[in-house]
């Protein structure tokens, strides 16, 4: 299993996700997390500011995005779909309307399998890291739970992650982030009800090899 979990943006070891994938890779980018943001400031946004496609192609990978609301209801087509990537990246906003995306697509059944079996490399940042976890209490405190928009299921919110990892990360931590403050509050919450965690501070980032873990640091 190869995993690389950032709090913020790539984080300053992109250097490594280029070693876990093959060359030229295929990259599948997840940004479901932004649905609540009209598609014109998103666009706008990676227009001027930052475009993960673009930031792929331009660094040795061959990259499109996977919009999980095209397979909602459609786990079985999604499951050819994701089969054809050797990476998926996932991109951060808010965890829980991302998790309604992975359960009412089918993500969270057929993508483990395939990061444990290396065929995949899992990575992403702030709810793309968030969503490793098995379960997500205590992100309620940096993240809306209720968070729906026109076209997700109105269904029960999910609180189950894709289980890739046995701990919650909390990013932004101790960061120059407006989250930061509540990231705080939800690292002291599971620290008070016993809830296996790890911090990530913007710029830190998790690496994964099969069974070593290890927590590469800001520079």
């Amino acid at each position: 299993m190869k995993l690389y979990l950032s709090s913020y943006r790539m984080g300053d070891h992109f250097s490594e996700l280029q070693e876990m994938a093959e060359p030229q890779a295929r990259v599948a980018v997840i940004s479901n997390a932004l649905d609540y943001i009209s598609i014109e400031k998103r666009l706008e946004y990676s227009l001027t500011h930052f475009d993960w496609c673009d930031f792929f192609n331009s660094n040795g990978f061959e990259a499109e995005e996977l919009d999980l609301r095209k397979y909602f209801g459609s786990p079985d087509s999604l499951s050819e779909v994701i089969k054809t990537f050797q990476v998926v990246w996932v991109v951060g906003g808010n965890a829980f309307l991302l998790l309604r995306a992975v359960h009412a697509s089918g993500l969270n059944q057929c993508l483990a399998p395939l990061v444990r079996s290396d065929q995949i490399v899992y990575g992403g940042f702030s709810a793309g890291a968030v969503v490793a976890a098995e379960n997500l209490r205590g992100i309620e405190l940096m993240d809306d739970p209720t968070a729906i928009v026109d076209g997700y299921p109105a269904t029960k919110q999910p609180w189950d992650g894709l289980g890739l990892v046995d701990f919650l990360i909390v990013p932004h931590f101790q960061s120059e982030h407006e989250e930061a403050p509540a990231a705080e509050k939800a690292a002291n919450y599971m620290a008070a009800n016993k809830i296996k965690h790890q911090t990530l501070r913007d710029g830190e980032v998790i690496i994964v090899r099969g069974q070593k873990m290890e927590i590469r640091p800001a520079v």
